[in-house]
């Protein structure tokens, strides 16, 4: 495999969010069509025509990459390709439709299983995250970071109600300040700009909800690791993880210590 650099790969990924943003702002507010897909979560021709056209424009700029979308349907051929593109058209479709404005585009790339690139752009509120392996994250071009919390007393996670419940906190549920926000990837980077303290899911997680977020926190000093405290991989035979924890390392293992009992 041929020396690379993932800022390039950012490059491309920031200027298809912002066609995808584009897009998306067509149909805004406007009544898009919607669909019911088969797990009964809705799907809007917005979604459709972003995915359609990110995937022209980006394969066409790297024909060698791979391609796994919430919006297509998925081959297998992505699984031998060192370079995978992983995205979610429209992440928060429910939020797209009914005219919030946190809805979000999450784009990534994976080498060989490992995120080097991703950019989680919201066009309603002017927010363009990005980071590449060894590049730092930004927001808006200027650079963030967690936050300095240690102490889960002091901390905000964000967690839907059901994530607190005792049966996923074997060691007690953690005494912090639940909070939440739609989109799983702008949940993700508001914890890498350190506006939360953290973020937990322990539903099976799809890798384009995710996949942009976790090198933002990482890329901003932070742990991102599957429900359990594993790496997380990508570009699995099964785009799946066993949900996800991110936080700043020391607030990272105290929840995951309550995770472990």
């Amino acid at each position: 495999m041929q020396a690379h650099d993932p800022a390039d790969d950012l490059a491309l990924l920031i200027e298809a969010a912002k066609t995808a943003g584009a897009i998306a702002q067509i149909h805004f507010r406007r009544d898009p069509e919607i669909w019911q897909k088969g797990d009964e979560s809705p799907v809007t021709e917005a979604d459709i025509a972003i995915d359609r056209v990110l995937r022209t424009d980006l394969l066409a700029a790297r024909p060698n990459y791979g391609w796994l979308s919430e919006e297509t349907e998925d081959d297998a051929e992505r699984l031998d390709d060192d370079r995978v593109f992983i995205l979610d058209p429209i992440d928060g479709t429910r939020a797209f439709i009914e005219g919030q404005d946190s809805y979000a585009h999450a784009l990534a790339v994976a080498e060989q299983g490992r995120i080097i690139a991703g950019v989680v752009f919201l066009p309603e509120k002017d927010k363009l995250y990005a980071a590449a392996l060894g590049c730092g994250a930004t927001l808006n071009g200027q650079p963030i970071h967690v936050s300095g919390a240690r102490v889960e007393a002091e901390a905000q996670l964000l967690a839907t109600k059901p994530m607190m419940r005792e049966n996923h906190w074997p060691g007690g549920i953690p005494p912090v300040k639940r909070v939440y926000r739609p989109s799983l990837a702008y949940r993700m980077a508001l914890v890498a700009e350190g506006h939360f303290d953290g973020m937990a899911t322990f539903r099976p997680t799809w890798e384009w909800d995710i996949a942009a977020g976790a090198i933002l926190i990482e890329e901003a000093g932070g742990t991102a690791t599957d429900g359990q405290g594993q790496p997380l991989r990508f570009n699995q035979r099964h785009p799946q993880v066993k949900g996800v924890l991110t936080a700043p390392p020391k607030l990272h293992a105290a929840l995951l210590k309550r995770r472990r009992r």
